[in-house]
């Protein structure tokens, strides 16, 4: 398992030690895997980043795309 984040490496080092995360984080200020696989991303302070998502993928092959996750403290709406 890998979070994956726009900001610079020296920032997410910073925040798995401070969070204690129990994965690793991928840095991608240049938004290229945005790019390839058109993730949905967002604008804030001049910055762009990523939306919340989860990407399942094995063998190299994107096999499921779990979006939007929602905050802990939401619940999930309703379909109808």
């Amino acid at each position: 398992m890998f979070g994956l984040s726009s900001q610079e490496t020296d920032y997410q080092r910073e925040v798995v030690e401070r969070l204690h995360l129990p994965f690793q984080m991928l840095s991608d200020p240049a938004h290229s895997l945005a790019q390839e696989l058109c993730l949905p991303t967002f604008e804030t302070s001049g910055l762009t980043l990523y939306k919340r998502l989860t990407l399942i993928i094995r063998d190299g092959v994107v096999e499921h795309v779990f979006y939007p996750i929602f905050p802990p403290h939401m619940s999930t709406p309703t379909r109808s």
